[in-house]
């Protein structure tokens, strides 16, 4: 938490601020109009890279960082600070702070100023430079998104075209940042577009430069395959070992004799320098060894389909399978299995393991996984390619690596929608390609990245990460498809309808298929009106992906996209489609793509039937879209956000249905619900003891849904089947006192006030006993549990909130949803999560993924969690609320009158308006 911006007159922090700013040696100015500055003139050089807009501070001076030592400067007048204090001068003392190094003060004092582009340029600075130890990528993602709102409202605006660059570089995406620098260097500038242009110039030419490099080796090794005198690339080899080698693979496979296998020896050995060992060697002579009356024309017909980019034909292929030339038949089945073309990967993998390669059982375990994943075993073959990732690391074959990475970013993603885990082995992956040289790999890396950043809602880096592969290779129309659809995506996700729809025709003009993403767009954009080859577009689109046999997830996911934009051609036609893919994806509830269809097709069935003021229809898809078994007939409210479009149903007292839909949003959701329930469907439910709230995603797990006299809680899936058991009939498990690792630099949190009189039931984990398996285990006999710890929402570790407990002997600390919804709750627990943001929803539009919704998952009957920071005296407020429901009152009527009863006592405790109910 910042500090709050000081009040006025704060002597003795400024004063000691004003020692600080000597000690550096940096100056500032007057930045309002004053008469003259008795402050001295700038040093001849800058030590902040960034450029801020107060004006004196932007004069040019070249930028020297600092190395070392101190300048000597004169000391910066009291005077001047309090002047601008007195002014409620913001900008000027936030830039103070910046120069002296203080990001986190000086975002605390732009905090208080008066929002405008030169502010919010500054504040982009602040953000940047704020991180602190926390995560740098973080820090650099929200700057970004801040420059982007400043330049779509001021486009020319030098300081943040500067600062853009800067962000962009320290992104790791260079070609991006130099045209930024390019911007700045038009500008003409004194000083300013000189140094930007020297930067923009050595970015892209040290980036391009390692492209030429890769370039010119994949040539090299293009030519092995077709000139028996092309000269071997043996410093290639030793520079880009992994591309070498594919090819090297594909040389060995087409030499037509024996002298041409020989001929490849040295650049066996290169590589095997490269990667240590001896297996290329081997793998020439094995080849060099075998009968060239037989292999020969085979070897020649392999070269010749390779390089004719066809088929291998079914023939050849059986050919190949009987002729004991187990090499030429995994190098075919690997191109027919790289084209999407039908496989037997059993014996394909039988093949390559018998090649006694490494880098072959890598391949091997690869298939057999994705056959996993075809066959809906998706832990299998999560398993395995784990495994295999540690069989790659140990071998050093980093080639393979990156590919294994890749193929776990779009596990997790695609199959599982667990981005965290996504993002981890995405980046491993580009840093694994940078460090290697790999350039192609880099750039799929990137797209990688940016998908990780749109199922994170960043769209900003998205968007950077997607439009730096371009610049990679703008010449392929293939490449152009693939970015311009998913900047459609991410552009209509920000509600710039015009925006998505230029793009989705950049896609369509390139010939690219447009893909799961384009349709998707392409079905969202049909309710703005009719778009140009739209309906055959997605008609191309919807067929293509229908191919190969999709699992029935996917193709309830393909109805529900052809349902949405025959909805608005053909509403009966439309809804038919719509129905059927929701009766589908009903009977894959643990597939992801059945997950999305059921979200798609319920959202726009709901809002079609509000759209027709059917509102009793539309309360019913929203409780089944949330597997409530039954609807409540009063005291319920549902709450349907579909990006524009907008649903409320209420029933209060007498059963009586009102509704309200409106097609008006402009902007996503905040981070709270305020403003969604109108006042009239407010005043309907207040008759009401409690109110049952069904809200699909992505509003369920919104704070301030409903006013704070108002008894209510969100419903989430199904109840448990037969009676509950009691309370009181199994053990009270409090984890509290907790020993989090000391590396996490956590406050210990205070001891919890044991409750008055006894408590039998009452199990205690505490300090270094409160590990997450201990918790786990503590939980399966618990009727009632209270954990008092630390809670961290963090994207690189999970997808919803963290609870910080004691590391496990391995050095693992955090409880987390996937730990709970796998390890179940069978007594059905009241659960109190008394953490920071414990109820912090992930925003994804498919499906809430909280730890509150994780532990109605596991079994639990109700959990109470907030979606923000509390303080220490939380514990109070939680264990008061418990009271309340053993003295008999409902859940939601207790947190209801505890919430008032805390406020009266303590108005300022706004933070008990974000504590929610799940049940």
């Amino acid at each position: 938490v910042l500090p709050p911006p000081p009040s006025p007159r704060r002597w003795n922090h400024l004063g000691a601020f004003a020692l600080t700013l000597a000690a550096l040696g940096v100056w500032t100015a007057r930045v309002t109009r004053e008469p003259s500055s008795p402050w001295p003139a700038p040093a001849p050089t800058r030590a902040l890279e960034a450029r801020l807009t107060s004006g004196p501070l932007d004069a040019h001076r070249p930028y020297v960082p600092m190395r070392g030592g101190t300048r000597a400067a004169a000391p910066l007048p009291l005077q001047e600070l309090a002047g601008m204090e007195d002014r409620q001068d913001w900008r000027g003392i936030a830039s103070a702070y910046l120069l002296s190094g203080d990001a986190r003060q000086a975002l605390s004092y732009l905090g208080n100023a008066p929002a405008s582009p030169d502010v919010d340029s500054d504040r982009a600075v602040a953000l940047a430079l704020a991180h602190a130890g926390a995560s740098e990528q973080a820090s650099l993602d929200e700057a970004l998104a801040v420059l982007e709102d400043v330049l779509r409202e001021q486009p020319d605006h030098p300081q943040a075209l500067w600062n853009l660059a800067l962000v962009l570089r320290n992104l790791d995406l260079p070609l991006l940042a130099a045209d930024a620098f390019d911007a700045v260097a038009k500008r003409g500038e004194p000083g300013w577009s000189a140094e930007a242009r020297d930067k923009a110039v050595a970015l892209r030419e040290k980036t391009l430069a390692r492209g030429r490099e890769w370039k010119q080796a994949f040539a090299a090794t293009q030519d092995l395959m077709a000139d028996a005198n092309a000269p071997l690339p043996l410093e290639e080899a030793a520079k880009l070992p992994g591309i070498v080698r594919l090819a090297f693979y594909d040389a060995v496979r087409a030499a037509p004799s024996k002298d041409a296998a020989l001929r490849l020896l040295p650049l066996a050995e290169a590589l095997d320098r490269a990667y240590g060992g001896t297996v290329l060697h081997a793998t020439v002579l094995r080849v060099a060894a075998r009968d060239f009356q037989k292999r020969g024309p085979l070897a020649r017909d392999y070269a010749r389909f390779v390089r004719g980019r066809t088929p291998f034909p079914p023939a050849f292929l059986e050919r190949l399978r009987h002729s004991g030339e187990e090499d030429l038949y995994v190098g075919a089945l690997g191109y027919e299995l790289q084209a999407g073309r039908p496989v037997d990967v059993t014996a394909f993998a039988r093949a390559a393991e018998g090649l006694g390669d490494p880098w072959f059982h890598l391949i091997a375990e690869r298939e057999r996984a994705n056959q996993e994943v075809g066959d809906g075993q998706w832990w299998k073959a999560e398993a395995r390619v784990l495994e295999a990732l540690r069989t790659c690391e140990a071998q050093r074959l980093d080639y393979r690596c990156a590919d294994l990475h890749g193929w776990l970013t779009d596990m997790y993603l695609v199959e599982l929608h667990r981005p965290a885990e996504a993002s981890e082995h995405a980046l491993r992956g580009w840093r694994l390609a940078k460090s290697q040289g790999e350039w192609q790999q880099e750039r799929l890396f990137l797209q990688e990245l940016a998908q990780v950043a749109r199922f994170h809602h960043v769209a900003p880096t998205a968007r950077a990460y997607l439009r730096e592969s371009l610049a990679r290779t703008p010449e392929e129309l293939a490449q152009r498809g693939y970015v311009h659809r998913n900047l459609a995506t991410l552009a209509w996700m920000d509600f710039r309808v015009d925006e998505a729809r230029q793009h989705l025709e950049q896609s369509m003009e390139s010939g690219a298929p447009l893909g799961l993403n384009g349709a998707g767009v392409l079905a969202d954009l049909a309710r703005f009106g009719p778009m140009p080859g739209a309906a055959d577009a997605l008609a191309r689109a919807l067929s293509g992906l229908r191919q190969g046999e999709p699992r029935p997830g996917e193709r309830a996911l393909l109805d529900a996209l052809q349902g949405e934009f025959e909805l608005e051609r053909d509403p009966a036609a439309g809804r038919a489609l719509l129905h059927s893919a929701l009766t589908q994806a009903e009977h894959g509830p643990d597939d992801v793509s059945a997950r999305r269809a059921r979200a798609r097709a319920s959202a726009a069935l709901i809002s079609d039937a509000g759209r027709s003021g059917a509102y009793l229809e539309a309360l019913t898809l929203a409780g089944r879209q949330l597997q409530v078994t039954e609807v409540p007939e009063r005291c319920v409210l549902a709450v349907s956000v579909q990006h524009e479009r907008t649903l409320t149903v209420a029933r209060g007292p007498s059963g009586a249905v009102l509704g309200d839909f409106n097609s008006t949003r402009t902007a996503p959701l905040g981070q709270d619900a305020s403003g969604l329930v109108p006042p009239a469907l407010q005043d309907a439910l207040r008759g009401c003891e409690q109110v049952r709230v069904l809200a699909p995603p992505p509003v369920t797990g919104l704070p301030r849904l409903l006013p704070p006299d108002i008894a209510w809680s969100y419903q989430v899936g199904h109840a448990k089947a037969g009676p509950l058991p009691p309370v009181d009939g199994g053990t009270h498990l409090v984890v509290s006192n907790v020993d989090t690792p000391a590396a996490l630099g956590l406050a210990r949190l205070p001891p919890m006030a044991p409750p008055p009189g006894d408590d039998a039931r009452r199990v205690m984990l505490e300090g270094t006993r409160a590990t997450p398996s201990r918790v786990l285990e503590a939980m399966s006999t618990a009727t009632e549990v209270e954990i008092h710890t630390h809670g961290v929402f963090s994207p690189e570790q999970s997808d919803a909130s963290l609870l910080m407990l004691a590391p496990e002997q391995d050095g693992r600390y955090a409880l987390t949803a996937r730990q709970v919804r796998e390890k179940g709750l069978p007594q059905a627990p009241l659960v109190f999560l008394a953490a920071c943001g414990a109820a912090r929803t992930a925003p994804f539009p498919h499906e809430s993924f909280s730890l509150p919704v994780a532990f109605l998952d596991a079994g639990a009957r109700a959990v109470l969690a907030a979606t923000v920071d509390i303080p220490d005296s939380a514990g109070g407020f939680f264990n008061a609320v418990r009271e309340r429901i053993h003295s008999g009152a409902a859940p939601g009527v207790a947190l209801r009158d505890e919430r008032q009863a805390w406020l009266q006592a303590s108005p300022a405790d706004r933070w008990v308006h974000d504590v929610l109910l799940f049940e």
